[in-house]
């Protein structure tokens, strides 16, 4: 399984929509990432550039980008940004992967 971090802003009428009709959105995301085979670890309402931040794992690439186009069609995102996020034991294989590889490749010069 992988890990996605997963940032969104919502549209100005979807947060006028929000405070009009209050509804949990953790639920609903719960909700369309189980039906695609995922876990919701956290969902949390941030402050800055995005208005939400979750942590979520799912089986591969597809269904991240499956999960990120749902919501996108939806017409209530303005911005979104996914990170695919590594365990430390993932990233120690890739780097002693680098290290066996490291002659092979020739930088640009100057």
């Amino acid at each position: 399984m992988s890990f996605y971090l997963y940032q969104l802003t919502y549209s100005s009428d979807a947060i006028k929509g929000m405070v009009a009709n209050p509804s949990d959105r953790e639920a609903a995301a719960r909700k369309l990432i189980e039906a695609l085979g995922g876990k919701l670890h956290h969902l949390f309402f941030s402050f800055g550039q995005y208005d939400v931040v979750c942590l979520i794992e799912g089986p591969d690439d597809e269904f991240m980008m499956a999960g990120a186009a749902a919501v996108a069609s939806a017409g209530t995102v303005s911005a979104s940004a996914t990170t695919k996020l590594m365990t430390p034991s993932d990233t120690m294989v890739a780097l002693k992967k680098a290290g066996q590889v490291t002659g092979a490749y020739t930088p640009p010069h100057s």
